[in-house]
């Protein structure tokens, strides 16, 4: 009798099953693999923990040699991934500290300002961030509106040696040049604060700007204001000076100075004799900011006493006394006072050569009679603000 031959599947070769029999414990296993790794062996990363990390997982697949190659190809994998992320993030927190350390030349705040109207936000806008990135980008509370070569960016870099005040860089002329973009452009341009710091930027050229006060009251009405000002004639003078620096071909002082140098009128309408007409300006913002509001720095005593006029802004802020006379040495090459320790850093720190520009030869003439135009002007000055300043004497 014929029997029909039943033929039965071929049994799947050893080396296939433990193929497959591998595969199989390493989806299974490689969860509890990661876990175990993510908790235990990734939150030290010292060495010696580590290695004890990878005995203990090593005695658990002790049987398969197998799943102990996996377990530690997984487990070096994690920790290579681990180390990289830290190492990341200590390479962008040391970019982030070298950006704001980094301080206005020649030219950076004109860079700014142009890119800032083409609507991108420059690098140098980047606040000063809390290591884990902390905290929310506000409006500012505080603004330093002016006076232009009066002693803004002294006194800007001073305060932000305080640890409650976050201050942009850079100016970001938004109340003057940037306003059609918009108040969420200019939030974000701002550092991020934590509950308790105060927001600030300066632009010198808001308190000359007939819409700024208008504008940043719109914003808020508590804003608080800060106008260093500085004797109107020297101030004039720098002004000049900074331009000549620029563009060596302009004109002299002297003639810029008078429309018509026989008459001996004064040029109001140059920037340089329109800025020095404080009383003038500080009309116009009288109408939407209470004097309370306002804080007057002088620009000389900034440099004969900053600590005095440091602490009259901290009081004027609301914080409490930390720059005294221990954060400032005198400099008597540049003839202004410098930073014993910048922010963020160890060292001592000057303004940059920008700064502190030798002024050229001005006619005396000239001098007495911008002196004489300002005197009522000046008087006006300090009866408004209830401060005598000295500069005519």
């Amino acid at each position: 009798m014929a029997f029909s031959l039943i033929h039965k599947p071929d049994a799947p070769s050893r080396g296939i099953s433990w193929k497959a029999a591998v595969m199989l414990c390493s989806l299974l296993l490689a969860p509890l693999i990661l876990l175990h790794l993510l908790t235990d062996g990734c939150a030290s990363s010292s060495p010696v923990n580590e290695a004890s990390s990878l005995g203990r997982d090593s005695v658990l697949f002790e049987k398969s040699g197998t799943l102990k190659r996996l377990a530690l190809t997984v487990g070096s994998e994690l920790r290579g991934y681990g180390a990289a992320r830290r190492a990341s993030r200590a390479l962008a927190d040391e970019r982030s500290r070298k950006m704001e350390l980094q301080l206005p030349g020649g030219g950076e705040e004109e860079e700014d300002s142009r890119v800032a109207m083409s609507g991108k936000v420059s690098p140098r806008f980047a606040g000063k961030l809390s290591p884990l990135g902390e905290g929310s980008k506000k409006m500012p509370q505080a603004l330093i509106i002016g006076v232009k070569k009066g002693g803004t960016r002294a006194l800007l870099e001073f305060l932000r040696v305080h640890p409650d005040i976050r201050a942009v860089g850079a100016e970001p002329h938004f109340f003057d040049r940037n306003y059609d973009h918009g108040l969420d452009w200019y939030r974000d341009l701002m550092p991020k604060t934590l509950e308790g710091q105060i927001t600030m930027e300066k632009t010198p050229s808001y308190f000359v700007t007939r819409e700024a006060p208008a504008r940043i009251s719109a914003m808020s009405r508590d804003t608080k204001l800060i106008v260093v000002v500085r004797d109107p004639v020297t101030r004039a003078i720098s002004d000049y000076t900074q331009t000549l620096s620029k563009k060596p071909d302009i004109p002299s002082f002297e003639s810029l100075t008078f429309k018509n140098r026989t008459t001996g009128l004064i040029d109001t309408s140059w920037s340089a004799i329109q800025i020095g007409i404080y009383a003038k300006h500080l009309d116009n913002w009288l109408q939407y900011f209470p004097m309370d509001q306002i804080l007057f720095v002088s620009g000389e005593r900034l440099i004969s006493d900053p600590a005095g006029e440091l602490g009259r802004v901290q009081d004027f802020l609301g914080l409490k006394r930390i720059i005294t006379d221990k954060h400032f040495y005198f400099n008597q090459t540049k003839g202004f006072p410098c930073l014993k320790k910048a922010e963020g850093s160890s060292k001592p720190h000057c303004l940059g050569k920008t700064k502190g520009r030798t002024h050229p030869n001005i006619d005396p003439e000239v001098v007495q009679r911008l002196r004489d135009f300002y005197r009522p002007f000046n008087m006006k000055f300090y009866q408004m603000t209830g401060r005598f300043f000295g500069w005519d004497n």
